[in-house]
């Protein structure tokens, strides 16, 4: 059993909640895990965060109790490996497209026999080579990291029932490039989103798959309704924009109201 398994089990009913982190600094991470955040997806996708740097977040993160997911930027070879060795909880695919490059994946992510991932003795995944038992390890390893496929296109959509096939592999829905490629750019909840969303949570759930989403705040019911088992619903960036907008426009009022009160009178 994976650790999201073990976590979504322990956390019924409902769905774990999440956030992300785009920037390389701990304290984003540290607090959502003082807010009661359950799960921190580091994002390589869309930022410039390099794998020394994700490595070193997952240590912080997995040190706060969060459930730590990486999304890679492909499912190279290059990347797979790189990103195992920052032993994350998660690794997750975006534009997972067919089942052929998902069975690549948990080649290149899990050990033999399930797959033919290399092994280094000293890195963090084996705890720097202090394991007792290599093979016991990578039993371990091979049965708790989660594999993620990311459906975010009308290819994937079409391809779903076999990517959805692929064992040890679960399911993140895109609702953002899902809508783009849908032809409903920025509708994340436009009903051929939501049509497509539950598609694949129907056919995930026939398959025994766990579902994540990422999601904007008007869809958050949509979602639970809809049962996922992760939501993300925030990130870091969303944050600081978030919250200097607010402040902003409190000090704009603020000014706005004493100006007005002390303009001379004509």
């Amino acid at each position: 059993m994976t650790r999201l398994q073990c976590f979504r089990e322990e956390r019924r009913p409902g769905p774990i909640l999440g956030a992300a982190a785009y920037f390389n600094d701990p304290i984003f991470i540290e607090m959502c895990s003082y807010l009661g955040f359950s799960v921190m997806w580091i994002e390589m996708e869309h930022s410039h965060l390099t794998f020394a740097e994700v490595a070193n977040l997952c240590r912080i993160s997995q040190g706060c109790g969060l459930l730590t997911m990486i999304r890679i930027p492909s499912s190279s070879r290059e990347n797979v490996l790189k990103a195992v060795e920052c032993a994350p909880d998660i690794i997750d695919v975006p534009m997972a497209n067919s089942a052929q490059e998902l069975h690549e994946l948990t080649k290149y992510a899990r050990f033999a026999p399930k797959g033919e991932r290399g092994f280094f003795s000293v890195s963090r995944a084996v705890r720097y080579g202090t394991v007792p038992n290599v093979p016991a390890e990578q039993q371990k390893v091979n049965d708790e990291l989660c594999l993620m496929a990311q459906i975010e296109t009308s290819q994937g959509l079409t391809n779903l029932e076999a990517i959805c096939s692929v064992p040890g592999v679960d399911i993140f829905i895109g609702p953002s490039d899902l809508a783009a490629s849908l032809g409903v750019p920025g509708q994340t909840g436009h009903p051929r989103v939501k049509e497509s969303g539950e598609l694949v949570l129907r056919t995930a759930r026939k398959h025994g798959k766990l579902v994540a989403v990422g999601s904007m705040p008007a869809d958050f019911k949509f979602w639970v309704k809809a049962g996922v088992d992760v939501l993300f619903c925030t990130n870091d960036t969303s944050c600081l924009r978030i919250g200097a907008e607010v402040v902003l426009q409190q000090a704009r009022e603020a000014v706005a109201q004493i100006t007005e009160q002390v303009q001379p009178a004509k």
